[in-house]
């Protein structure tokens, strides 16, 4: 892309703030109200498995502080809604509500942000909502293919156990400890204690794409190199080859899979920079 940089550690990025830099540069002091009129953006923060909106909320803090509009929904059956948890809660409840958000909120322009489960829960919600998407973020990210389900990127063995699971009837899949996904010691604790069970049908609905994500004219995929997940590097290393693709990779020593919580300050500034 013309208009980007790559850096040693993965990173391609716009210069967005270019008209702002040529002010600056030129002495021009624009009264605040009117830097933050002009520079507000939306913004939709969808989490992944077994978290909730409140994964976000150091994200969140920054991008608010800057002037933006931010959104973290948290998902049916998790988190603050881990009391409505049914059987019939499944991959598509959750794109409904990532829809109804959109729609009940009027929101336009959007700047979608995924992260790990959430990347099948915004591919799938794009089918409805893509003219209301300015760009997209995925963050160490799932990134489906029509007709695929999440139980089909777990390894053999893993599938045993969901299987076994089904057949019994279980209804949520066990949270992980915290240490699997956050480095910060400081937060592994709050994490931990926050995370909740993920709807068990979820992982076997398959799901209806027709190419939505693909239309988004402006996408980042940010890679965690320090977690180990297959899935996560294949979808980098192809979107690193996609020219429609920017993309960023975090070195292990500043975040594991949350980079939310690791690296909040570096997300929020990668988000913001890649906004609509």
């Amino acid at each position: 892309m013309e208009d980007s940089i790559k850096a040693g550690n993965g990173l391609t990025r716009r210069h967005l703030l270019a008209g702002a830099a040529l002010a600056a540069g030129a002495g021009l002091a624009l009264p605040a109200p009117a830097i933050a009129q002009n520079a507000r953006k939306t913004f939709v923060l969808v989490h992944g498995a077994w978290h909730g909106g409140w994964c976000w909320k150091y994200v969140r803090d920054i991008l608010e502080q800057n002037g933006h509009r931010v959104f973290t929904p948290t998902m049916t059956g998790l988190g603050m809604y881990s009391h409505m948890l049914t059987p019939e809660v499944d991959m598509n409840t959750h794109i409904q509500d990532i829809e109804n958000l959109f729609h009940w909120e009027d929101l336009e322009n959007v700047t979608l942000v995924g992260h790990s489960y959430a990347g099948w829960v915004c591919s799938g919600a794009l089918e409805t909502v893509e003219k209301q998407v300015g760009s997209l973020v995925m963050v160490d990210a799932f990134l489906p293919v029509d007709g695929s389900s999440a139980y089909d990127t777990n390894k053999p063995e893993q599938q045993v156990n969901l299987d076994k699971l089904r057949a019994e009837g279980v209804l949520k899949r066990p949270a992980p400890p915290a240490r699997a996904f956050v480095k910060t010691e400081e937060n592994i604790a709050w994490v931990d204690a926050k995370m909740t069970p993920q709807p068990l049908a979820a992982v076997f609905t398959p799901i209806s794409l027709t190419g939505a994500r693909e239309r988004i004219a402006k996408k980042m995929f940010i890679r965690a190199l320090g977690f180990a997940q297959p899935a996560f590097q294949a979808n980098y290393e192809a979107t690193s080859a996609d020219p429609s693709w920017e993309t960023y990779g975090v070195p292990a020593d500043q975040s594991s899979h949350d980079i939310m919580v690791d690296a909040p300050e570096l997300l929020a500034k990668l988000i913001e920079e890649n906004a609509a």
